[in-house]
């Protein structure tokens, strides 16, 4: 049973690689085929007349990876506080599981009162 399983396991990751690198290829060619259809020479105007000049598609692939960078960077507090809150609570339940329950009463059902 476990063979059968570890083959499974084997055979739908090496179809999944195939497929990624399938993708990755079609992919490959059509921002290649992009880039050779804009290839020519654009002028970007920015402040204090000052003046880019460069291909199209490489201005685009740095406007891309610059608007990439400032949304990691600006993710990068979230990552950092989510981090924190883990370990933190990952102390908060070893600190409880050393101290261990010393009682085995079930706790009550909402809406249920033990006073009388």
């Amino acid at each position: 049973m476990d063979t059968v399983c570890i083959a499974v396991f084997l055979s739908l990751d090496l179809s999944m690689k195939i497929i990624s690198t399938i993708v990755g290829c079609v992919l490959f060619v059509l921002f290649f085929g992009f880039a050779l259809k804009n290839a020519q020479v654009v002028d970007l105007h920015v402040f204090l007349n000052y003046e880019i000049r460069g291909p199209l598609v490489l201005m685009l692939l740095g406007f891309f990876v610059a608007g990439a960078s400032l949304g990691v960077l600006a993710l990068t507090p979230t990552v950092f506080r989510h981090r924190r809150e883990a370990t933190r609570q990952k102390t908060t339940i070893a600190a409880l599981q050393t101290v261990g329950v010393s009682s085995n009463v079930q706790p009550q059902p909402d809406g249920v009162s033990t006073q009388l």
